[in-house]
């Protein structure tokens, strides 16, 4: 395995967990924080994240984070790995459908906000008393420049759920020596994807609009015009993780190529 631009020794001796690990952002950051010497636990409710974890050598478990017993579930397996954990990366998320808000059902919008703001709620919840005991950590949420974004309000919503969940927890467990940060990803680069999201595939011109827009919006929103690649937010994530950013907390960075979300 092969990562450009890492810092070999960076996270050696760091316990971290990484959310949503099996593919795109989350599989770019699990194996940088192998690269640069961290124990990794790498979770996702595919069965896929079982095949990276064999690849870069780290523990995995599968768990549905969408429930708080599935973030009870990854937490624990990773303490009785590991014994404790330094870093929590919440990856877990993404748009599932792309249509004006008012062709959202109650369902979608529900399924929207549990996908992408609850996964991190609950994995927050589960690995802070063990965080709190232990006096020190770091968690990265991954949010989303999306929070001015067309044609997903309700993954935009659950994106600015993230970013406030961020600062508030940054404030309440100071104290307890914990920094609480975030990156807030513009379009970014990936292979497709071997589980869908579910979104499903756009049946008419109409629908093949609405998700267009939304790619033009993103791209017309980035003052450099193109997407990221997934090296640059797991760079961004990791600076965010290590002790490099010590002094740096209650912040969400924009990776996003000028548009600041």
């Amino acid at each position: 395995m092969s990562v450009a631009g890492v810092h070999t020794d960076r996270f050696a001796g760091k316990k971290v967990v990484v959310t949503g690990a099996a593919q795109g952002i989350g599989l770019a950051v699990a194996r940088r924080l192998a690269a640069e010497s961290a124990e990794v636990t790498l979770v996702d409710r595919s069965e896929l994240v079982h095949e990276v974890a064999a690849e870069i050598g780290a523990h995995s478990v599968t768990a549905d984070l969408e429930s708080y017993t599935g973030a009870e579930t990854a937490v624990a397996s990773a303490l009785e790995r590991h014994g404790r954990i330094d870093i929590l990366v919440n990856n877990v998320g993404g748009a599932i459908n792309f249509k004006p808000f008012t062709e959202f059902s109650a369902e979608q919008i529900q399924a929207e906000i549990t996908r992408s703001l609850m996964t991190t709620l609950w994995s927050c919840r589960a690995v802070l008393p063990a965080m709190t005991e232990q006096q020190h950590g770091v968690i990265v949420n991954v949010s989303s420049c999306a929070t001015r974004g067309i044609h997903r309000i309700p993954y935009s919503a659950a994106k600015g759920g993230v970013n406030a969940l961020t600062a508030s927890l940054a404030v309440e467990y100071a104290d307890a020596g914990i920094r609480v940060v975030a990156t807030a990803p513009g379009g970014t680069e990936a292979p497709p994807r071997k589980i869908s999201r579910g979104t499903p595939a756009p049946r008419t011109v109409q629908e093949k609009d609405w998700f267009q827009a939304h790619i033009d919006q993103t791209l017309d929103s980035s003052l450099l015009k193109r997407y990221g690649t997934l090296d640059e937010q797991a760079a961004a994530i990791c600076f965010l993780a290590s002790d490099e950013a010590a002094y740096i907390t209650a912040t969400v960075l924009p990776v996003a190529g000028g548009d600041q979300g």
